[in-house]
C-alpha cells in the first residue's frame, strides 16, 4: 500500500467506482458477483479507513495537498453514500437468487430420484 495517503485514496475511489459498476442495481442477474466482489469491496473500504485515520495535518502537508486530500475524501463519502443507496436493491436481488438457485437445485434432485425410481422398474 502506497505511504501517501492522496494516491490511496485514489486508488479506492477507482476500485469503490468499479465496484459500484459491477454491483449496480439495474443488473437484473447475480451470477457475475462472486464472493470476493465483497471481500475486495470490504478491504478498500478498511484500506480507506485506515489512510483517513492517519491523515497529515493540513497545515504540516501544505495547501495544494491538503486540498487534493479533501477532494479525494469527498469522493470517498460520495462513494459510500451511493454504495449504502443501492445495497438493500443487492441484497433482494442476492436472496431472489439464492431462492432461484435452491428451486433448481430440488428440480435437479427430484429429477435425479425420479431416474433412479424409473431405472429400477423398467
Amino acid at each position: 500500500m502506497p505511504h501517501d495517503p492522496l494516491e490511496t485514496l485514489r486508488q479506492v475511489n477507482q476500485n469503490l467506482r468499479s465496484a459500484l459498476l459491477l454491483l449496480r442495481p439495474e443488473r437484473k442477474s447475480c451470477s457475475v458477483i462472486l464472493p470476493q466482489d465483497f471481500s475486495a469491496l470490504l478491504a478498500q473500504l478498511l484500506r480507506a479507513a485506515e489512510c483517513l485515520r492517519h491523515r497529515p495535518d493540513p497545515a504540516q502537508a501544505g495547501q495544494a495537498f491538503a486540498a487534493a486530500l479533501e477532494k479525494e475524501a469527498a469522493e470517498y463519502r460520495r462513494n459510500l453514500e451511493e454504495i449504502k443507496r443501492f445495497l438493500p436493491a443487492l441484497q433482494l436481488r442476492l436472496l431472489a437468487e439464492k431462492s432461484r438457485l435452491e428451486t433448481a437445485r430440488k428440480h435437479v434432485a427430484d429429477a435425479a430420484a425420479w431416474d433412479q425410481i424409473r431405472k429400477k422398474t423398467l
